[in-house]
């Protein structure tokens, strides 16, 4: 039986670790076979979908984690 997960994020990607914490719950519920991952980007969140960002020292990538949750799951905004 699959289970279905959405996950909204909308906070933008650097500033706090709301988005990280998302998109690590969303990479690792992508790695289930029995898992399908939604998640959608509202507000500041949708500028965690811009591809070619450049990441502020100190803080993790999250263009090549979105791109880890979208191989397997689904983006909206």
């Amino acid at each position: 039986m699959t289970k279905k997960y959405l996950i909204l994020v909308n906070d933008g990607p650097y500033g706090n670790e709301r988005p990280y914490n998302a998109l690590r719950v969303a990479m690792n519920l992508t790695k289930r076979d029995e898992a399908s991952v939604r998640m959608f980007l509202i507000g500041d969140g949708v500028q965690c979908g811009i591809s070619g960002q450049e990441t502020p020292d100190g803080y993790y990538n999250i263009e090549r984690m979105m791109k880890a949750v979208v191989r397997k799951g689904e983006v909206a905004t």
